[in-house]
């Protein structure tokens, strides 16, 4: 074997661990909520995790702890791939199947709601991690009674608003949909699912048709009028919150369960929060103009990984470089030592 072929073995060698520590260091990431018609997360958010006002969130933190409060905007299933209604049993949807946001799914009557008419309606929806891809949104049929378990079945099949790639301002996706006549109180269900990962994000906004909530099927008149979180307030919660709303946070399938070694995020997430006044909504960047994360393949389908991790994959390009030239370097001298 030639002193060049030598160095070059020893030069990949070296590089191997370089590559594995560049794609695994890829993290997942949690991305947002609706806001207009408020969505049941953002709105318990609002009221604020330690103390909701509410009966329905009260209800919530009591099932499932005030920490999924702080983590709003990770409603998820990270390997959805556009087979949500397989996925996510009944019963199940508002939380997508988390256990963390199990709460989300208690069939009551008294859910913060928006008042809602039938007509054209500008939807929003707060991005922390904006990405490319599709929302489809639901509304519950005739007869829908929210003291019941949420089921598919529930929903009209299709959906009554559909947009891909809508435009984003200020942190917020913002597009137009026609809302279908209704009477008294229902539900619209949104799914958000990527077109760059399998990753997608649900929610549940609780809506009223027509005077007060006390009319349709298991309507309470008590139910409370929903608020959207300011950005101030969540850029001053997002250091409880184990979601980098900047910089992206690390979750499981689900989202919730912080990745193990995992440090730091708090004090990033802050720092991302000061910088953006949005609440840490990031710039959406067109995938295809992230070469980086074709790299990584389909690590990053998978941990939810978009062009923002681009960053990461380019310096670490930079450390292979950096590697593979020091060791080709030292077996260079080597090569030529053994010569001598």
């Amino acid at each position: 074997m030639t002193a060049r072929r030598t160095a070059a073995g020893i030069a990949l060698t070296g590089i191997a661990p370089l590559v594995l520590t560049a794609l695994t260091a890829t993290p997942a990431v949690a991305h947002g909520s609706m806001t207009d018609p408020v969505s049941r997360i953002s709105a318990c958010f609002a009221e604020g995790p330690e103390h909701p006002k509410s009966a329905a969130c009260k209800a919530m933190v009591a099932a499932g702890g005030t920490q999924a409060l702080y983590d709003w905007n990770g409603v998820r299933d990270g390997n959805a791939g556009g087979q949500s209604k397989k996925r996510i049993p009944d019963g199940k949807l508002c939380s997508a199947n988390g256990p963390e946001y199990k709460g989300l799914d208690l069939p009551r009557a008294d859910w913060p709601s928006t008042k809602l008419k039938a007509g054209s309606h500008t939807f929003r929806y707060k991005a922390t991690a904006p990405h490319r891809g599709s929302f489809e949104l639901y509304i519950t049929k005739d007869g829908y009674d929210p003291t019941k378990p949420l089921k598919w079945s529930d929903l009209e099949a299709k959906p009554f608003a559909k947009v891909t790639n809508p435009k984003l301002t200020s942190g917020d996706y913002v597009f137009s949909g026609k809302v279908p006549a209704k009477s008294g109180r229902h539900l619209i269900y949104s799914i958000w699912q990527r077109s760059d990962s399998p990753e997608a994000f649900y929610t549940c906004s609780d809506v009223v048709f027509g005077k007060g909530g006390g009319t349709g099927k298991g309507a309470a008149a008590s139910a409370p009028a929903a608020s959207a979180p300011s950005d101030q307030q969540i850029a001053a919660e997002a250091d409880k919150s184990t979601i980098d709303h900047m910089h992206h946070g690390s979750h499981g399938a689900h989202g919730g369960a912080q990745a193990a070694g995992d440090t730091g995020k708090a004090s990033d997430a802050a720092a991302g929060n000061a910088a953006h006044p949005n609440g840490g909504a990031a710039k959406e960047v067109d995938p295809k103009q992230a070469g980086a994360q074709q790299t990584a393949g389909s690590h990053l389908a998978e941990t939810g990984g978009d062009s923002s991790t681009g960053p990461i994959a380019v310096g670490g390009a930079a450390v292979l470089a950096l590697g593979a030239s020091v060791l080709f370097a030292s077996a260079r001298r080597k090569a030529a030592w053994q010569r001598g």
